[in-house]
């Protein structure tokens, strides 16, 4: 069984930030990728930003500069600095890995419940 479990969200103040980490746990062999996704209020979820197990990254544009995903390899963890929050960025964020839990399994897609970051003054 495997588990993705997030923590850190909260309210923070316009142009503040937050840091949120998010740990694979489980039977697992392999995490290729791991990222975050986000979903507002009234919307559909979209991709934040996703990190290679080999460190490279990618952002949606809207987060280019502001924000930082970073991974740790040892740990099967994910983390999503957050700086220059804005009342745009608010929404439900939700780590997702892309893995395989044995050599022979195919890659498929995790995900955790998610966290509430709510943007606000």
């Amino acid at each position: 069984q495997v588990q993705l479990v997030e923590s850190g969200g909260g309210l923070v103040q316009p142009g503040g930030s937050l840091r949120l980490p998010c740990a694979a746990s489980g039977s697992i062999f392999v995490i290729p990728v791991m990222g975050w996704y986000r979903q507002a209020p009234g919307k559909q979820r979209e991709w934040v930003a996703s990190i290679t197990n080999d460190g490279i990254s990618n952002y949606v544009e809207s987060v280019k500069g502001r924000f930082t995903i970073s991974r740790d390899n040892a740990k099967n963890m994910v983390f999503l600095q957050m700086n220059s929050l804005k009342p745009d960025d608010t929404a439900v964020y939700y780590c997702n890995g892309v893995l395989s839990i044995s050599r022979s399994s195919p890659l498929r897609d995790y995900w955790g419940n998610g966290t509430l970051v709510t943007v606000s003054s």
